[in-house]
């Protein structure tokens, strides 16, 4: 069988998408490869391709239980032989995976990168064919990377263990330059087929919003996505519990996930999202990685991640059919703060040496400067994340984030800006040490914070002087002096002048800032159908759920909404028509076709089409 016939055989699409087809072709021919790939972007069709084209079998290498589990049911519904090898395996679970993987019942295997070293597994990899071998988040072999896992240093050591060395791939999604030159040296690959797609997410709608209260803020998000399934990620377990707790009092099938959780309720709330029996996630990043779950439809998060891979790769979650979504950030100053202490927690790692703990915390810092940097520009969200992957061909405004869609305009703000400036000098002066940009805030209110009158800032010239200006407006031109030069940051945030500072201050210096020119309207996620009936499409959907309860399978194991979304729009009239929708294999069609025609051929006739 040819690729081409076994990519619509068992996975239903009828052609590759971009740099699939290379890093196959790559692999096929014995050349080791390494893929850097968006999220959605088709990393998995990759080696799993090769790997049921080959002989013996592939090892696909992941720190990620949840990936290993959802991908072994995907390929199982498509009809492949897959298994997994993991923590979540009593001993009698693994002595039957071990015995069939002798036996050859098995095509792909997914193991964990601390399982390579075992006595056990390494004595039966002695007697299996191993053609090709699969490094899944490959970006973790690198402590220039923001998630570096030193078990991950093993996967190179039991390469070189094997008598006959396989093709080797790398994949991940987040991947700076540095980052990849380091995969691809520590791992030794040999003159390896690369490529880098590119890392948009075209179908991907981003925003920052910097409200006042972010629990106000969080539920005005949410009312419009009742029937939507979404993630909200939190940086705390406090934070999660808290929100988790407003969403269930505002009627919101939500759940939590963290690590603070027994492992029982934390498979428990991830079954429950995963079968659409919550339809909200509420999480810390310990949640999410790996779960191929496809019809998410938007990603908010409540605090800020420490780095763009973080937020990207979390964001990323949504939409990982195609389908649009929307991924929205919430930002204030104690993000930042917040996001530091777990720089300095994450440098305590006892596994690390004192010389890796400060490389990456410095690396770490500087990724947060980058974060900030992101949550403060107002330039096209979409080319800052780029450029910071470095991907510096794309369109000046992408006219799918909130810069583009906000109506942006350069505005002078040369008055303002010397208030502020004004300010935070005479705040100093009057007190004799800085204050942050909350504080500078509020004198230039004019609020009567009991606080602000023990320390007599009212006497102050500047006191009250943009009473009429809301307090993120403030704060956010006072961000954009930090930017621009004029403003810097000190320990615990305080800020205070630099030298330019004298440019606008004394020297008539103009400055200028792109502002909203009307006030932020707020967007909802929207599943476009592209023609398709949304009628039929719920319909469809709805035999999606009764299928997948009879399965016991999580719905878009199913279909994807992309399929269904397909499916409504050509409407099949039979067999033939069926295997003509996107994302509909051969199994697939045995399994289910049947029923959804005859579901697509009652609603046309309710409909007297």
């Amino acid at each position: 069988m040819d690729k081409l016939t076994l990519l619509e055989r068992v996975f239903g699409y009828t052609e590759f998408r971009p740099g699939q087809e290379g890093l196959i072709d790559a692999a096929l021919s014995g050349r080791d490869v390494f893929g850097i790939m968006p999220t959605g972007g088709g990393k998995s069709i990759c080696y799993q391709v090769p790997a049921l084209l080959m002989p013996g079998i592939t090892l696909v290498v992941s720190p990620l239980i949840s990936l290993m589990r959802d991908q072994v049911m995907a390929l199982k519904a498509a009809g492949v032989p897959a298994a997994y090898i993991n923590s979540t395996l009593n001993a009698a679970q693994m002595r039957a995976v071990y015995r069939n993987m002798l036996s050859g019942q098995y095509k792909i295997i997914y193991v964990a990168p601390e399982r390579l070293d075992y006595p056990g597994f390494s004595s039966l990899v002695e007697k299996l064919h191993i053609s090709f071998i699969a490094v899944d988040e490959a970006h973790c072999i690198s402590q220039w990377g923001q998630d570096f896992r030193p078990s991950y240093l093993r996967i190179v050591n039991f390469i070189d263990s094997l008598a006959v060395r396989p093709v080797v791939g790398a994949f991940t999604a987040t991947a700076t330059a540095q980052v990849r030159e380091d995969v691809e040296r520590i791992m030794k690959l040999r003159s390896p087929y690369r490529i880098v797609t590119g890392f948009d997410r075209p179908n991907l709608f981003f925003e920052v919003v910097r409200p006042e209260l972010k629990r106000s803020e969080l539920l005005i998000q949410l009312a419009a996505r009742r029937d939507k399934s979404g993630i909200v990620y939190c940086s705390t377990r406090k934070n999660v519990e808290s929100v988790c707790e407003l969403l269930r009092d505002k009627g919101y099938a939500a759940t939590r996930y963290h690590a603070g959780l027994d492992e029982a309720e934390r498979t428990a709330n991830q079954e429950d999202f995963l079968y659409d029996r919550a339809t909200v996630m509420v999480a810390t990043n310990a949640f999410g990685m790996g779960i191929d779950k496809s019809n998410v439809s938007f990603v908010i998060h409540y605090n800020m991640p420490k780095c763009i891979e973080a937020y990207y790769q979390e964001a990323g979650r949504a939409g990982r059919d195609g389908s649009e979504a929307e991924c929205v950030l919430m930002f204030n100053k104690h993000d930042i703060d917040t996001a530091r202490f777990f720089i300095e927690s994450d440098s305590e790692n006892e596994e690390l040496s004192e010389a890796q703990k400060t490389m990456i915390r410095e690396q770490d810092l500087k990724r947060l400067d980058a974060m900030v940097g992101y949550c403060r520009t107002t330039q096209c969200l979409r080319s800052y994340i780029l450029e910071y992957f470095g991907q510096t061909k794309h369109p000046e405004a992408c006219g799918n984030c909130g810069t583009c869609r906000g109506q942006f305009e350069e505005t002078d703000i040369t008055r303002e800006s010397q208030m502020i400036l004004s300010c935070v000098k005479r705040v100093e002066d009057k007190l004799g040490y800085a204050v942050g940009s909350i504080m500078i805030a509020k004198v230039l209110q004019g609020s009567k914070e009991k606080k602000l009158l023990e320390l007599e800032l009212p006497a102050l010239s500047t006191y009250g002087l943009l009473k009429d200006m809301g307090r993120s407006e403030i704060r956010a031109m006072a961000d954009h002096l930090e930017i621009l030069g004029y403003l810097k940051r000190e320990e615990h945030d305080v800020l205070v002048l630099t030298p330019q500072a004298a440019q606008v201050l004394y020297q008539g210096k103009k400055v200028t800032m792109m502002v909203r020119k009307e006030p932020e309207v707020q967007k909802v996620a929207v599943t476009k159908l592209a023609g398709a009936s949304s009628e039929l499409f719920d319909v469809l959907k709805e035999l999606r759920g009764e299928l997948a309860r009879e399965n016991n399978v999580p719905a878009y194991v199913i279909f994807s909404n992309a399929t269904l979304s397909d499916m409504a729009k050509k409407a099949p009239k039979n067999m033939s028509e069926f295997r003509k929708v996107s994302g509909v294999g051969e199994i697939k069609a045995a399994w289910y076709g049947k029923k959804f025609l005859e579901r697509i051929a009652d609603f046309q006739a309710e409909q007297g089409q």
